[in-house]
């Protein structure tokens, strides 16, 4: 029985579209099409009324992954007012609305009108509207993106997609201050000005420096405007371990580099069973629910559609603003307290992902920056891992803990049975180390430390750590939150964050896989 009780809430005179999703993100054939029809798949399998516009008129593909034989045609005019009936698919609940059938058109709307066509669309009778953007960036595109409630960005692990990938983010921005300064023409002109002299397509730290060198207040503006986009990224078709970690890479170098705010929503598998379904005209979904693509999917729509209803803001916690990352614990990437043995692991994925060639760099630094960042990498970790240097520093950059570090807890005596378990522990943890619910509770038994203190000091609650320790998987929220969670744990026993979080969440995927679960 479907679901109704969101319609039953809607008043009269208020818009019946509750979430406008847009996805887009750049270069052609990464997986949008792929997303946006199994996304509308999910939702109407959760009993809403989905219908999925297909933006991407030129090499418009939807009605093939919706098994219908033709793409559905429509006039003109008729689409721009949407006054057009969409077209039903085998997935009851999913619908697709109809294309221009003039082969000139390249968006569903003429230039100038899309604000009045987004009032349209949020006006037609249905939970959700996904919009399927074409590749590139083309004003319709960006300014669909800007107007929809989420945002998504795919892309591939190739190079050409990943600077695809920085353009459309660096192209967003630029349109989205042209919008706002559109009735300001001298301050748009003052802005035009600007962007003359610095590189093409430059970046939204590198306009506002340059505006700030002109008018003070534009710049304030500008980095406003920065900071209210967002989007969220999708990595398909991986493979390598390397191509997992491109999301979080991308998410961190995005923000450091040019400012904007992305989450990462995961990732989906290279898998010839999408390639078949494909072939067989149907939806991944539909067709291959236990793939191994099909279950990354599943997590990723699930996080979409959480978004999308407001139940989740955030998948990742704010990152610090462009002028706090400076300090040389913010330049390795790891808290102050960190261990040598942290240091020492923070250094050597620095250099790796600083190296020629590196995938989450292309496009980002020239081979100057890239020596500059390498020395301020080399620097901070001679210093980080010399113990009179570190404690010279940290008196200099954090001069309001001169006199002393916050103290530690008061704890009893150890005991004996703490002792003995800090030996065993000891030849047990060691760089390889495949950390379990189990290890960690001998570890902050050994060091006397109960849950209710760490849950007090990181602000994680009781139930959750218990569940971290006792491995009860089904009792934790996703994926993403676990990783914070057993990162924050893991630097208050003093303990390799990077390592523990990786393989504790490695255990749990194994385990849930082992059981069939998502």
């Amino acid at each position: 029985m479907r679901e109704n009780h969101e319609s039953s809430t809607r008043t009269v005179g208020t818009p019946e579209v509750r979430h406008i999703i847009a996805v887009g993100g750049g270069r052609g054939g990464v997986g949008k099409s792929l997303l946006t029809v199994n996304l509308g798949v999910y939702l109407a399998q959760l009993g809403r009324e989905v219908l999925i516009i297909d933006a991407d008129l030129s090499g418009s593909s939807l009605h093939i992954q919706l098994g219908l034989d033709r793409a559905p045609m429509a006039d003109r005019d008729a689409v721009e007012h949407l006054t057009v009936e969409p077209v039903s698919t085998s997935v009851p609940g999913l619908r697709l609305l109809p294309s221009p059938y003039d082969p000139t058109v390249s968006s569903p709307f003429r230039p100038g009108r899309k604000a009045r066509w987004m009032s349209r669309l949020r006006a037609l009778p249905a939970d959700y509207v996904l919009l399927h953007l074409g590749a590139g960036t083309s004003p319709a595109t960006l300014d669909l993106f800007l107007a929809s409630d989420v945002g998504l960005c795919v892309t591939v692990p190739d190079p050409a997609a990943v600077e695809s990938t920085y353009r459309f983010l660096r192209s967003l921005y630029l349109r989205r201050l042209r919008r706002v300064l559109m009735k300001e023409r001298f301050k748009l002109r003052l802005v035009e000005r600007v962007m003359q002299t610095l590189e093409p397509l430059p970046s939204p730290w590198g306009v506002i420096d340059g505006l700030s060198r002109h008018d003070k207040g534009l710049a304030d503006l500008a980095t406003r405007e920065m900071h209210r986009i967002r989007a969220r990224l999708i990595v398909n078709q991986t493979r390598l371990r390397t191509d997992l970690e491109l999301g979080p890479t991308m998410q961190t170098m995005v923000h450091r580099y040019l400012g904007l705010t992305i989450d990462y929503l995961g990732h989906i598998e290279q898998d010839d069973q999408a390639w078949l379904t494909a072939r067989r005209r149907r939806p991944l979904l539909v067709d291959s629910p236990t793939a191994k693509s099909a279950r990354n999917l599943e997590r990723i729509v699930r996080r979409v559609a959480a978004l999308a209803s407001s139940l989740e803001q955030r998948l990742v916690e704010p990152l610090p603003t462009h002028e706090q990352r400076t300090t040389l614990y913010d330049t390795l990437g790891v808290p102050r307290g960190a261990s040598d043995e942290e240091v020492r692991r923070a250094f050597k994925r620095q250099r790796e992902l600083f190296s020629y060639g590196s995938l989450p760099l292309v496009s980002l630094l020239d081979e100057a920056q890239v020596r500059a960042e390498l020395g301020r990498i080399q620097e901070a970790y001679d210093t980080i891992l010399d113990p009179v240097r570190r404690r010279a520093y940290n008196l200099s950059a954090f001069p309001e803990m001169s006199e002393e570090e916050e103290p530690a807890p008061s704890r009893s005596p150890i005991t004996q049975d703490q002792l003995m378990l800090q030996a065993e522990l000891a030849r047990e943890i060691h760089a390889e180390t495949m950390y379990s619910g189990e290890l960690l509770r001998k570890v902050r038994e050994s060091q006397g430390i109960g849950l209710e203190e760490i849950a007090n000091s990181t602000k994680i609650s009781m139930a959750h750590l218990l569940a971290v320790e006792e491995e009860r998987y089904d009792d934790l929220p996703a994926h993403v939150y676990v990783r914070g969670f057993v990162q924050q744990l893991a630097r208050y026993l003093k303990l390799d964050a990077s390592q523990v979080a990786k393989t504790y969440l490695r255990r749990m995927r194994e385990t849930l896989a082992a059981r069939g679960q998502r």
